[in-house]
């Protein structure tokens, strides 16, 4: 457990309320009992959960507190809500569309960005990489749920840009278009509604720019999300800010990044750092998640620093942002649509690189015999076994990897050692059961009750010809009736 990243954590919930009101007056308030219990929480648990809640108003209220969702030095952020007619499917009437802008007080060459590696990327994706190549500084990001901009009639760049236009020109940025980067989520095939947007939408959202809190916005990019999903933190040492938010619920299968995530941070961080620590980073958190398996065509993380306070150290600022990366990949996941349970699984001593031990766990999360299992807390670890068997059977080096070490766990209990499996007894049916039954929680609910894990392990030990030693954990989520549901009455 990284301690360093548990203090940062602690002082977050409490610092700001401590210099408001004072230590007396913060605990003698419902406020500042509730966040101090949730401080205690933050101890007993893995950095990158969140405290337990007993309703939507509790975690809002927790998200929307000012040490949680305060804008870093130098940013500002508005949302506005309008309604278009889909040109694809106009009988469906005026829908909901919303869109969000985020600005920097100046131009920046402080920013970093991954994009999906789907071969049909959205009309944003192939912008913000003609941006990243193009070298040159951002001011702004423009966001639009409902309509994703992929595979449209008509000339779906030239509708981004053409907002991206609009933005710059209401905000007077000096760098003029190409200074804004736009993401687009949402239903894919359908045109973007670019009048509608550059001429209501966009400017209601720079009408409502302000400089208090990322919830806005963290709220205004949902599409199918259940809850705004934000982390954030202060460096103790400089005081330097790095708050993050995302979206993503459904189509989460990583190879860059399932969904979209906005990261920004007022420390002074130079270009070329802060991309190779988000190219790294990326692969420990947003890579190692999967909902049902599908990669989006509009994934898109973005970095940004508005290099307005000098960091003591930049790998305590590269540890802190894998952490909140990594806090809202697994906030994602137990976001996912209809999702009952997350799993948790570490591969350990995998005999290859990093990277193929998290296509294994991504191969036993997606699994949906044993998806199913999980959602019907059933402890069925034969689909776990051949879920591992199945990967590494179509590996082209599977005839030489050797599974006789190999040990698995559920629930922190061995389960399968040596070739054979260890279940005598009801006792241990009845316990791997209760450990299921004890992550699982209501798949309609609009806040994340608790933060616990169906937990898997997979070691295969040190047997001749594992040399390797790779490891990964990888997060995903049951299969219910609800992601049914949700997925065929999207459009909707």
């Amino acid at each position: 457990m990284n301690h360093r990243f548990l203090t940062i954590s602690v002082s977050l919930i409490l610092t700001h309320q401590h210099s408001q009101f004072g230590a007396s007056a913060f605990t003698n308030t419902a406020t500042g009992r509730l966040l101090l219990r949730r401080a205690t929480a933050v101890r007993a648990v893995h950095v990158t959960s969140l405290p337990e809640f007993n309703s939507k108003k509790d975690y809002e209220d927790f998200v929307k507190a000012p040490q949680v969702s305060t804008l870093p030095k130098g940013f500002s952020c508005g949302s506005a809500v309008g309604t278009f007619v889909s040109v694809e499917a106009p009988a469906m009437g005026n829908l909901p569309i919303k869109a969000t802008v985020i600005s920097l007080d100046q131009p920046t060459d402080s920013w970093a960005a991954c994009f999906t590696k789907n071969k049909f990327p959205g009309a944003p994706v192939i912008i913000g990489r003609s941006r990243l190549n193009a070298d040159g500084p951002l001011q702004a990001l423009v966001i639009n749920n409902k309509v994703s901009n992929v595979c449209a009639g008509g000339d779906g760049v030239a509708d981004s840009e053409q907002i991206c236009a609009a933005v710059a020109s209401a905000l007077k940025l000096p760098m003029g278009p190409t200074s804004v980067l736009p993401s687009s989520t949402g239903v894919i095939g359908w045109r973007l509604p670019a009048k509608e947007l550059s001429v209501d939408i966009v400017p209601k959202a720079i009408e409502a720019m302000q400089t208090l809190s990322a919830f806005p916005a963290a709220q205004a990019i949902m599409t199918t999300d259940r809850w705004p999903k934000i982390r954030s933190c202060v460096l103790p040492n400089s005081g330097a800010r790095i708050v993050g938010i995302a979206k993503g619920a459904g189509m989460i299968e990583p190879n860059m990044a399932t969904m979209l995530s906005y990261i920004f941070t007022d420390a002074i961080i130079p270009k070329d750092y802060l991309r190779k620590c988000l190219s790294e980073i990326v692969d420990e958190s947003y890579n190692s998640i999967s909902v049902d398996g599908d990669e989006s065509t509009s994934d898109t993380v973005v970095c940004l620093a508005s290099n307005k306070v000098a960091l003591s150290s930049q790998e305590e600022w590269k540890d802190a942002l894998t952490q909140i990366c990594k806090g809202l990949a697994a906030d994602i996941v137990r976001n996912g649509e209809g999702t009952g349970h997350v799993m948790r699984v570490t591969v350990s001593n995998y005999p290859g690189p990093n990277k193929d031990a998290r296509r294994l766990g991504r191969r036993i999360v997606n699994s949906p015999l044993f998806k199913c299992a999980v959602k019907g807390n059933d402890p069925n670890t034969g689909r776990l076994a051949a879920a591992i068997g199945s990967f590494i059977g179509r590996e082209s080096n599977g005839d030489d990897i050797s599974l006789s070490d190999m040990a698995l766990t559920l629930g922190g209990r061995t389960i399968f050692s040596k070739g054979k499996f260890i279940l005598e007894g009801d006792a241990v049916e009845k316990e791997l059961s209760n450990h299921m039954k004890d992550a699982e929680f209501n798949e309609h609910e609009e806040f994340p009750r608790h933060q616990r894990f169906v937990d898997i392990g997979v070691d295969f030990g040190v047997a001749p010809g594992n040399t390797n030693k790779g490891s990964a954990v990888v997060f995903g989520s049951d299969l219910t009736n609800e992601y049914i549901a949700v997925n065929a009455d999207y459009r909707s």
